[in-house]
């Protein structure tokens, strides 16, 4: 268990250390950056929200022709 916990607090220390310095060294001003990952951030969900609902349709049809009554 202390393995894991440590494992983890590890994580979470590096993905701190290494956001501060990709911060840091950004070519651009923080109003920028900001405003960029917004843009991403928005585009990214977007893109999870259209295959989330193709995906819904695609599974509504499968599950609709497994209701079907069957011929035999």
């Amino acid at each position: 268990m202390r393995r894991m916990f440590g494992f983890l607090i590890g994580i979470l220390v590096g993905s701190l250390v290494g956001s501060t310095v990709a911060l840091l060294m950004a070519p651009e001003s923080g109003e920028d950056l900001r405003s960029q990952l917004r843009d991403r951030g928005q585009s990214f969900m977007n893109d999870i929200r259209h295959t989330a609902d193709s995906r819904r349709i695609e599974l509504r049809g499968r599950l609709e022709s497994l209701r079907a009554p069957r011929e035999m």
